[in-house]
């Protein structure tokens, strides 16, 4: 009887969740209703020199309810029984809270404050456990990386600050031409490094491989909004970096990333690893596609990796299963499956052209129809990883998926386009230049070797990617248990 009343008690939804989740939804409803309301004319609302809202940040706030929605929804069924859980509830609102205010901040103390914030409470959300040792010191590592995000953030608008005049990143913004150029590289450089330490960009990849001890609910919010904050800081930023003439660095950084993280996803064993080594690949996407002057694309990659990531955190636990690892399983592409790809992908190249206007001229729209593409391809190489698709099927939904998953992007990316034209500077090809075709080359290398396997037969390869892909020790099973 005792076990009963138990279990009652544990399935009982808390009043807690039954005011925030419903509030969280009506945020998000109200979001909603104002993007359609006014989506192809969007106003932008002040007030004083504190805070902005536009299309865009109405278009991130409805994207954080959303997911802050489904997440708390999910968290109060997987945490039941667990006595943190009203706190875990409350501060997902927060999070979400300060995300929000983080995208209107004109000032640019409060903007470095809201920043702090989000990763203050992110940490207490890796570590909301005070039980789990592991969980504790993944939570102090990732603190000490947002702590530096936030250093840097802070320099980089002091410097803009004191070379301006102007405390609002609107006032800053317009007055960049005033500004030494010197200033600019170092404050754009550091905005740089902001943003890729909370997007977990190599070399600061590490403290989102340790944070996988963290409940699943806290791993959904953090791959699907937080990391996501690179694209938001560096599309807030564009004029300084097209000002600072440091793009093709932005790419150059993101590109490394994502070789060594698409490279890394096929060594990991465990489910959340193979995850988190897949967010900084598509981290990187973002990144380049913010390298290449398409920082509406980088806010459509982020939208739409959110959604993805969402899901498949949320539904890890079908994943796992508690067995040695087993050898990997060989997948040998056949010439007419490749000729199949081939075609879908170009065809779906020149749909991406025909729905956007990019990629049909010689410039980094081009590239960015690559990074579509390639994108895509990711969707590809599962499908034709399911065993219990036949060779038929398998031939029908390939290009389908390729061709309707570019089309889709296109159609999100001109939306997220028109939300956004108030944004300076925030969708300007720049032209194609060397390092851009190289890297293109080596993409299409790298992809065949690991659509192949051969990666497999290179020792040193494998032993390096492994050793620079491991969690930070503490975060691992270090400690006695009670």
């Amino acid at each position: 009887m005792a076990t009963s009343t138990h279990l009652e008690n544990l399935n009982k939804k808390t009043l807690l969740s039954q005011i925030l989740i419903p509030l969280t939804w009506i945020l998000c409803f109200a979001n909603v209703v104002t993007l359609i309301y006014y989506f192809s004319d969007f106003p932008t609302w002040t007030y004083k020199d504190l805070f902005k809202v536009n299309g865009f940040s109405i278009l991130i706030w409805t994207v954080v309810t959303f997911f802050s929605s489904v997440v708390q929804m999910y968290a109060s069924n997987y945490m039941k029984g667990f006595k943190k859980k009203p706190k875990f509830l409350i501060l997902c609102l927060a999070f979400s809270l300060f995300v929000m205010l983080f995208v209107i901040a004109n000032n640019i103390i409060l903007m470095v404050s809201f920043w702090l914030f989000m990763g203050l409470i992110m940490a207490r959300l890796i570590g909301i456990d005070s039980e789990w040792k592991e969980a504790q010191e993944a939570a102090k590592f990732a603190r000490y990386n947002y702590l530096g995000g936030t250093f840097f953030l802070a320099v980089a608008v002091g410097i803009l600050a004191y070379s301006t005049g102007s405390y609002t990143v609107e006032g800053i913004l317009v007055n960049l031409e005033i500004i030494p150029y010197w200033m600019t590289i170092l404050a754009a450089l550091c905005i740089i490094v902001a943003a890729i330490i909370q997007s977990a960009i190599f070399p600061f990849h590490r403290w989102l491989l340790s944070a996988m001890t963290s409940p699943t609910p806290a791993s959904a919010l953090m791959h699907a909004g937080f990391v996501n904050g690179a694209g938001i800081l560096l599309t807030i930023f564009a004029p300084l970096l097209f000002s600072a003439n440091v793009l093709l660095l932005i790419f150059i950084i993101g590109g490394v990333t994502a070789i060594i993280a698409q490279f890394s996803k096929l060594l990991q064993v465990n489910v959340k690893q193979k995850l988190a080594c897949s967010t900084i690949a598509q981290m990187s996407f973002m990144v380049m596609q913010c390298g290449l002057g398409f920082f509406t694309a980088a806010i459509t990659h982020l939208i739409l990796h959110g959604f993805y990531k969402a899901y498949l955190f949320l539904s890890a636990g079908e994943g796992i299963q508690n067995a040695l690892p087993k050898k990997p399983e060989n997948m040998v592409i056949k010439p007419l499956q490749t000729i199949v790809i081939l075609i879908a992908a170009i065809l779906g190249g020149v749909l991406f052209g025909f729905i956007t206007g990019k990629g049909v001229t010689f410039d980094s729209g081009l590239f960015l129809t690559f990074i579509v593409a390639i994108t895509v391809g990711q969707v590809v190489y599962n499908v034709l990883n399911q065993q219990a698709l036949s060779i038929a099927q398998k031939a029908i939904m390939t290009p389908i998926l390729i061709v309707v998953g570019i089309a889709l992007y296109a159609v999100v990316f001109n939306g997220v386009t028109i939300l956004m034209n108030d944004m300076p500077m925030s969708h300007i090809a720049v032209p194609l230049t060397i390092t851009h075709i190289v890297f293109g080359f080596v993409f299409l290398v790298a992809f065949y070797i690991m659509l192949s396997g051969k990666y497999r037969t290179i020792p040193w390869l494998y032993i390096k990617l492994m050793n620079i892909t491991q969690p930070v020790s503490k975060t691992i099973v270090s400690f006695k248990s009670k």
